[in-house]
């Protein structure tokens, strides 16, 4: 009897476990039930839709394109501030879509730093922007802007990365370790009431310096295009699997990278917010030091929403397509 009893308690906890470390299902665009499809899309190789949307001079006109890969917790419908003028002066096509699991683009359960670089050659394919197109990324992502930093590279010396990893408040490393340690329990971290969790995904304004929020309070009188979308496929799809892509087990170190343009074809920057409280900018400095073929732009007075600034936004686009 007592046995009986405890095989049963044994079988109750085990199910009750398991359904908290299991996301639930998406809410897949174009599902019965799911959201709708309002935006055009196209079908990638593995049978997925991304969602995208243009801007710009006409692709067939223009003399430089550009895609945009969104950050965290944002979408397709993300508003660059460059002038019309600049657009029509170097002749800019752009293109937004949204990553898998954001807004319109079907979710996808082993998304990875590599699947994301994967998509983007897909979507440039299928949409034939040619063979020459420049990246902005503002995650991961040729020039990148305060992307993602991983704190358990190989090659990056301890004191580094620890000089970095402390920095960011405790909730923060708490859930970085999760993603990285234990995958597999990042849905009940995310979701338990016992412990802070993301600090940004909880509204801390304290991540943001002083230049960041001169900028939250200027974006703020506008209201934002498309932002009750970003996460109607389920917040796990979105944001949950950004941090996993982000910080969980890559499959390549950054002393593995090479030149991609060691004929002067093209150029990499890499630009960091000196103030930046979300990206701590002593490891993209120390990679950059240590990968001379990167162009570094450490910005004094900027924070993690720089992108986002006038100057530096059309400052960052002119470094790119002009050199």
């Amino acid at each position: 009897m007592y046995a009986e009893i405890a095989v049963a308690l044994a079988a109750g906890l085990l199910s009750w476990a398991y359904q908290t470390i299991k996301p639930p299902p998406p809410k897949i665009c174009g599902s019965p039930g799911g959201p709708p499809i309002t935006s055009p899309r196209v079908k990638l190789s593995d049978g997925r839709h991304l969602a995208y949307r243009e801007m710009g001079r006409p692709k067939e006109e223009a003399k430089h394109k550009i895609i945009v890969i969104h950050g965290f917790d944002d979408s397709k419908n993300l508003s660059l501030p460059v002038s019309q003028e600049t657009i029509e002066e170097l002749s800019i096509y752009f293109l937004f879509f949204d990553r898998a699991g954001y807004g319109e683009s079907d979710p996808y359960p082993s998304r990875s730093v590599k699947s994301e670089a994967y998509d983007i050659q897909e979507l440039a394919d299928q949409l034939q922007i040619g063979s020459k197109f420049y990246v902005i990324g503002m995650l991961s992502g040729a020039s990148l802007v305060v992307p993602f930093v991983h704190y358990w590279w190989p090659s990056l010396p301890a004191n580094i990365s620890k000089q970095g990893f402390q920095k960011l408040c405790t909730a923060d490393q708490r859930t970085f370790q999760v993603a990285h340690h234990t995958p597999w329990l990042f849905y009940w971290w995310m979701t338990q009431k016992w412990f802070p969790s993301l600090s940004i995904m909880a509204g801390n304004m304290n991540l943001f310096s002083p230049p960041d929020m001169e900028i939250i309070k200027k974006l703020s009188e506008t209201p934002k295009v498309g932002q009750e979308m970003v996460r109607q496929q389920g917040i796990h799809e979105s944001l949950h699997r950004d941090v996993l892509a982000g910080y969980a087990k890559w499959e390549f170190d950054f002393m593995d990278l090479t030149n991609p343009f060691p004929n002067n074809e093209g150029s990499f920057h890499l630009w960091q917010g000196y103030e930046d409280r979300i990206i701590p900018f002593e490891i993209n400095r120390y990679i950059a030091e240590k990968l001379p073929w990167i162009h570094y732009h450490e910005v004094p007075d900027a924070g993690h929403l720089m992108l986002f600034k006038v100057e530096l936004c059309e400052a960052i686009i002119r470094a790119l397509v002009l050199g």
